[in-house]
């Protein structure tokens, strides 16, 4: 197998080679500078390479060289609190090099080689080893790395140490092979798991909006497309500081460099409400930016995708927030075109939908190798252009994914925020997780959502009609459900994730509150029955009571008091 070739030709961040003999997903450095690619096409003796850096100057006749292996990512102590390119070179380590321009040809590993963890094994000499298990424990942090024995290794533990060591020096002699903390991984090769099962628990947000209408189960896959300044980037925040995962993935894949700054500047920053540490301590940032050279930015999924699945296999679930995979299939369709393959819909190479299944797919809870269960939560933001979802990419995300948060343009000229609209969102992991909400919330919370899905329903079509008469026009008992649905909105749907208070809303509370505006809207309509007018029900004090109830820090007692103050005051009213 021949190693050594030449440029034969240059079309943008595609490079035709001959004289190597590849396999598929090779990497090979391309030119003088040794610019780092990856064969993506194979033709008799020419090899079609994508490299992941800008290829301005290189020329044929440049020297290329063939390393063997495919992409790999770094996985051991140290990935957490750090921020890697789409390939995973630290940029803190490449902008002490260079400043803040990365040139070319430079690289940097993703793990740092000096720094020294202490290693506590948790096997001993002469035990028998699986491929998976657990060797040994690492603290990051507050977090526990659990050091996996490679998948390629099994037998008899040898040797064993303890102590401080770097992650390439050998700390286990298994089956008569050396194991470091380190392992390197294909990153477009899914990790291998005992067994995959279906979701049955909630990925809790503290987002009212998300976790009673439109839940995403742990392990599962779920779509935001809006158009700019829906609130898509803050949405992502949201679930990364609140939801109980134990481990954030934040891929910035081909964003505007000013909202990649402001993620960057903004994540370190704030506070993990469960530790009071930065929440960057258990956080990995990918940053691939818009003026970055696209080859690298279709590799970035790839590789925090298999960051994700190494924690996943220690026994956490992980939540992956992918910003956005628009951008990504743009990568695809420009090397596509470069390649002078056959589009398809918009231009998109034919294989978008095969691709976006690739990578949606490896979120899942499973029964990893060592036995712990672990999660992967996919949240991929699609950035339609103009918002029209009918596009290639949005379209062919939700026939993947399953649940799909739709944010509306409308909503947010409003000020509602979040602007995920309801009556165009849905999950399809209702059915999974009833038991999960009945167990650990209130039996009667599946009804509860359901009556209140109804009267926002109830809402739209009372809408059109007070478009064309008139409010004034309806029967008193619509006039309440306009009003009881606009509780729901105003008071339940509407979240500020600025508020110290309403930023998170524990799923105990978030029933209470919606049973609370079930409880009005019930007594409602029996003092209209009684004979009570529709203003007097309206201006009940309570109500405003619970409008304001959601900011007091007190909110649990108020609610409490707002429970009593609905009884006394609609008694008065003859309900």
């Amino acid at each position: 197998m021949s190693n050594e070739g030449k440029i034969y030709r240059v079309a943008g961040p595609v490079v035709t080679a001959t004289g190597i003999s590849p396999r598929m997903y090779d990497v090979v450095f391309v030119g003088n500078e040794k610019l780092m690619g990856e064969v993506i096409k194979i033709v008799g003796d020419y090899s079609i390479i994508q490299v992941y850096e800008d290829t301005s100057g290189v020329k044929p006749g440049e020297p290329v060289s063939n390393t063997g292996r495919p992409l790999v990512a770094e996985l051991g102590p140290g990935l957490l609190h750090s921020v890697y390119d789409g390939i995973q070179r630290p940029l803190a380590v490449l902008q002490e090099k260079m400043g803040d321009f990365i040139l070319r040809g430079v690289s940097a590993p993703g793990l740092d080689r000096e720094k020294k963890w202490d290693f506590k094994p948790i096997v001993n000499k002469g035990d028998k080893v699986e491929p998976g298990q657990i060797i040994g424990t690492v603290m990051e942090g507050t977090m526990e790395h659990r050091i996996l024995c490679p998948v390629d290794v099994e037998g008899t533990v040898d040797d064993i140490k303890t102590g401080s060591f770097t992650v390439e020096e050998t700390v286990a002699t298994i089956g008569g092979k050396d194991v470091m903390m380190m392992q390197r991984w294909p990153v477009r090769v899914p990790r291998p798991v005992k067994v995959k099962y279906q979701p049955n628990a909630p990925l809790v947000t503290g987002m009212r909006v998300l976790d009673t209408m439109f839940p995403l189960a742990k392990g599962g896959a779920a779509a935001i497309p809006g158009g700019f300044g829906t609130g898509k980037t803050v949405t992502q925040q949201q679930l990364a500081k609140w939801s109980d995962a134990e481990i954030v993935v934040y891929i910035g894949c081909g964003e505007r460099g000013n909202e990649m700054t402001e993620v960057l500047t903004e994540f370190p920053a704030l506070e993990d409400p469960k530790t009071g540490n930065p929440l960057m301590n258990r956080t990995i940032l990918i940053a691939n930016t818009s003026n970055m050279p696209v080859a690298a930015r279709e590799a970035s999924v790839y590789t925090g995708m298999t960051i994700a699945e190494y924690y996943r296999d220690m026994g956490y679930n992980v939540a992956l927030m992918a910003d956005s995979t628009s951008r990504w299939a743009e990568a695809m369709r420009e090397i596509s075109s470069r390649l002078e393959e056959m589009p398809g819909e918009e231009g998109y190479p034919a294989y978008l939908a095969g691709r976006l299944s690739e990578f949606y797919e490896r979120a899942c809870i499973a029964t990893s190798l060592c036995g712990k269960d672990g999660s992967i939560s996919v949240i991929g933001a699609v950035s339609p252009p103009g918002g029209d979802i009918s596009e290639p990419v949005s379209q062919n995300t939700l026939r993947i994914v399953r649940v799909f948060w739709a944010l509306d343009t409308k909503l947010r000229e409003r000020r509602h925020f979040p602007t995920i609209n309801w009556l165009t969102s849905y999950t399809l992991y209702d059915s999974q997780l009833k038991d999960w909400y009945v167990n650990n919330v209130d039996p009667g919370f599946p009804a509860l959502k359901e009556w209140a899905m109804l009267t926002l329903q109830k809402e739209s079509e009372l809408q059109e009609i007070v478009q064309l008469v008139g409010s004034d026009a309806l029967p008193d008992d619509q006039k309440v459900t306009l009003e009881v649905s606009k509780m729901i909105r105003e008071i339940f749907l509407q979240q500020n994730a600025y508020d110290p208070v309403d930023t998170y809303c524990p799923m105990g509370r978030q029933f209470m509150m919606l049973k609370l505006i079930k409880k009005f809207s019930d007594l409602a309509q029996k003092a209209l029955v009684a004979g009570a007018t529709v203003d007097k029900i309206i201006a009940i004090p309570a109500r405003q009571r619970f409008i304001r109830s959601k900011y007091e820090e007190t909110i649990d007692d108020e609610l409490v008091g707002i429970d009593k103050d609905f009884d006394e005051q609609f008694k008065e009213l003859g309900a």
